[in-house]
């Protein structure tokens, strides 16, 4: 890298890093819905998620690493931190989800478990399209389209939990309510990380359109 190069750095470097992060986190989701029809094999998926749990930690280090050697940014430093950290809180949070399933012994999925990971998907995958949408916002609409999708995907995730947790104090035992009901409210949360993303990202279209 030239002087130039370290003074100045090119935008799109930013830009590529969010774009594999995202990308990564839609994999992770894939895994996760992967896992639904392969619940005997949790231990292989859970493997494959924290792999990518360590990728995500892998390219937010980098992002890190870069603003602290950038004079120039595209975007506010703080925006490019908050960007990174919220993006790889919600593959923490999949991958601590798979990882409880493990521990508690979980023996299969329910209806529930399997719609919250059907949201995070479906939000993830909102999230990654707004993602490409930042390099060059010429349209905020588009990006705020996809912020609302995943704001309303939040609060469908709401309303499962809610479900959820009314029905599991009906069916399960003492030992399996604290199971189960840790494990919803981890997928929930998830989406909650996906809204926060989505926050973030409705915030850039607007100050920089």
């Amino acid at each position: 890298m030239g002087l130039k190069e370290w003074i100045i750095p090119q935008d799109d470097i930013f830009f590529d890093h969010f774009d594999r992060l995202s990308a990564v986190l839609v994999l992770a989701s894939y895994r996760l819905v992967d896992l639904t029809d392969n619940f005997g094999d949790l231990k292989n998926y859970a493997q494959q998620i924290k792999q990518l749990e360590h990728e995500g930690d892998k390219i937010t280090h980098e992002i890190y690493e870069q603003l602290n050697i950038s004079f120039i940014t595209p975007l506010q430093p703080d925006e490019i931190s908050h960007l990174a950290s919220s993006l790889d809180d919600v593959l923490d949070y999949i991958d601590s989800t798979t990882r409880k399933m493990d521990y508690y012994e979980i023996p299969e999925m329910d209806s529930y478990m399997r719609e919250l990971i059907r949201l995070i998907q479906l939000s993830v995958i909102e999230i990654e399209q707004a993602v490409k949408c930042i390099r060059s916002i010429k349209d905020p609409m588009q990006i705020e389209k996809r912020c609302i999708e995943v704001n309303r995907l939040e609060n469908v995730a709401d309303d499962v939990l809610a479900h959820a947790i009314k029905d599991l104090f009906k069916t399960k035992g003492a030992v399996d309510i604290i199971k189960y009901k840790d494990i919803y409210e981890y997928l929930e949360i998830a989406t909650d990380k996906c809204e926060d993303v989505a926050n973030i990202l409705s915030d850039l279209a607007i100050r920089h359109s």
